[in-house]
């Protein structure tokens, strides 16, 4: 069955920190595609929430930065509010294509998924746009995410995903940091939700490099993680 999904009826969260050099181009790329756009800035000192602004998209700002994880759920929480229908996640580095969002949202659209993350692993050519530095961070955050939450996926931090309302609604993330990742992943596990994984391509510049995570911070991201498990 292949349902058509008016890309009004999908909410894009765009959540943002200093991307000013960026961030126009994917707006104005989203607007153009007929998508809706919520943007949060997360505690910007830049002009990134103007930017949103003049492109027409709803901005919702924390005064101070609070990290991915609370960007999401902030972004989440917005979404629903205006009534989203469903609900899509991108970057504003612009290293996530715009036309990546509607395979990524069909299964929902045909009701075969409550939850699609994108993978950059399950096409030879999406993996070879990875670097090899990054690549094997990225195999080693796999079989980690296994191990806390009992799901292999084949990525585990791609910050390409979708949500239907009802699946939108029933996640409340705690982690603000990129322990964010796993965290979501465990909730939709234990929730029950249907998860799929769908193909997109990663672009790689020295930005989008120069914000992703090191070794030193995966092991970070592991210790919040399991020190949110203690503690909440």
């Amino acid at each position: 069955m292949n349902v058509s999904l008016p890309p009004a009826d999908v909410w894009v969260i765009v959540r943002a920190r200093n991307e000013a050099a960026t961030i126009d181009a994917v707006l104005s790329e989203l607007r153009s595609a007929g998508y809706r756009v919520l943007v949060v800035d997360d505690g910007s000192t830049d002009a990134t929430a103007e930017i949103a602004i003049r492109r027409d998209a709803l901005v919702v700002r924390h005064l101070v930065n609070l990290g991915p994880g609370a960007a999401l759920q902030t972004g989440l929480a917005a979404a629903l509010a205006v009534g989203a229908a469903f609900i899509a996640n991108l970057d504003a580095d612009g290293q996530h294509r715009v036309a990546d969002l509607r395979p990524l949202l069909e299964p929902l659209a045909e009701g075969r998924a409550d939850v699609a993350l994108g993978s950059r692993f399950l096409r030879r050519e999406d993996r070879l746009q990875v670097p090899f530095g990054r690549r094997v961070l990225l195999r080693g955050a796999v079989l980690v995410n296994a191990l806390l939450t009992g799901r292999l996926l084949s990525d585990a931090h791609n910050g390409l995903r979708a949500f239907t309302r009802a699946a939108a609604a029933s996640i409340q993330l705690r982690e603000e940091s990129f322990a964010y990742a796993t965290e979501l992943l465990d909730q939709v596990v234990k929730q029950r939700l249907r998860l799929v994984e769908v193909p997109v391509t990663v672009s790689y510049t020295r930005h989008t490099l120069a914000k992703g995570q090191t070794a030193w911070n995966a092991i970070n991201v592991v210790l919040d993680f399991l020190a949110g498990k203690v503690f909440r």
